[in-house]
């Protein structure tokens, strides 16, 4: 679809607090028939940020055979994402709607606002078989336009209704107003929570992660769940190449993970898909230009660092973790019993391996709440 087939004119996208302007029919491989509803809010942690509000045709999304997350169905319940993270790789995506993978990706927010129903239909279909679920891949699902709209306990409960593993990966703090709700899943079912703390250095988080809570916040979720019986994983995500790599900053971050009590802790390098490599090289420009000919050389082979820099990093992350009590395999997490919860629930939900989930980007983690 194109994102001007969303609007009457160019004019209706702006308005003053709380204005809703009705837009023309969206493509309907993605969007309903319902007008799409553009909405912006005057308080200061919606500033610049406008609110495109949609009907969606479906929420539950397959990951394409060619990708190397080990998972195969998606939940997002927006586009776009006020984290504002320079490095994204989410960032493509919003030039599927003709949206700017920069500032765009950053402001313009895509919110679906019946995906609770949308998913609670899905899982009640007699074809869904109970696969694994992940939700905070594409953009994080905790973002602060979930304090407003909150989609996220409708879905929460959908999938601990029907007893549907599944996982969440977030840098937001507000993961902890449902920690009940997680809290109540993981009686059921398996469910896998990580945080997403690349690097401790403040320095470094208020330039390439800006619109984020701080990684000490984000440890202190960790450390939350925790203490109310729900593992939690830390995906130490990304690396920075020359920014945030020299063995003492990852030791200090490592150091940090173990401390907060995390489950595991699991390394992965700066990659930078075609959207992402423009914006974050744009921003490398600006702050570190003497680092341009590095990045260019390190990156020509296409989207990831060559592999024996990763195998490196996952060296040296995994040394520390041993060296702080956690192994390079995190702590050791009993899995109890689960009890079924009404309704169909198919019986190899209790198959689905743990550590396969999210080998790359989380542990999933079930435990039975205190």
């Amino acid at each position: 679809m194109r994102w001007d087939h969303l609007a009457d004119t160019a004019g209706d996208t702006t308005h003053h607090t709380g204005a809703i302007a009705p837009a023309a029919p969206a493509d309907l491989a993605l969007f309903g028939r319902d007008a799409v509803t553009t909405r912006t809010f005057d308080t200061p942690e919606f500033q610049g940020i406008t609110f495109h509000e949609v009907r969606a045709r479906s929420i539950v999304n397959r990951v394409p055979g060619a990708s190397r997350m080990p998972f195969e169905w998606t939940v997002n319940p927006y586009r776009g994402c006020t984290h504002a993270c320079v490095y994204c790789f989410a960032r493509k995506t919003h030039s599927y709607l003709d949206l700017d993978t920069g500032i765009g990706f950053d402001s313009q927010i895509v919110v679906k606002l019946n995906a609770p129903e949308l998913l609670r239909a899905h899982l009640a279909s007699p074809r869904w078989q109970g696969a694994h679920i992940a939700m905070g891949t594409n953009v994080d699902c905790y973002q602060r336009a979930e304090g407003r709209y909150r989609l996220m306990p409708g879905i929460l409960e959908a999938l601990r209704d029907r007893a549907n593993p599944f996982s969440i990966l977030t840098k937001g703090t507000l993961i902890l107003r449902d920690l009940e709700l997680l809290r109540q899943a993981a009686e059921v079912t398996e469910v896998g929570v990580s945080v997403s703390v690349g690097f401790t250095d403040r320095e470094l988080w208020r330039t390439v992660e800006p619109g984020t809570p701080a990684p000490e916040r984000r440890l202190d979720v960790v450390r939350t769940l925790a203490g109310h019986g729900i593992g939690c994983g830390v995906l130490m995500a990304p690396v920075i190449p020359f920014l945030g790599d020299r063995p003492e900053q990852l030791r200090a971050t490592v150091r940090a993970v173990a401390e907060a009590g995390a489950t595991s802790v699991t390394p992965l390098v700066l990659h930078l898909r075609p959207g992402a490599r423009e914006w974050f090289l744009t921003w490398l420009g600006r702050h570190h230009p003497e680092l341009i000919a590095r990045y260019e050389r390190m990156y020509a082979g296409g989207a990831y660092a060559p592999t024996w820099y990763q195998r490196r990093i996952t060296r040296q992350v995994h040394e520390f973790a041993a060296e702080f009590g956690m192994g390079p395999g995190g702590r050791a997490t009993p899995r109890p019993e689960r009890r079924r919860a009404a309704g169909p629930v198919p019986d190899h939900h209790a198959r689905v391996p743990a550590a396969e989930q999210l080998s790359l980007l989380t542990t999933a983690v079930s435990r039975r709440s205190p």
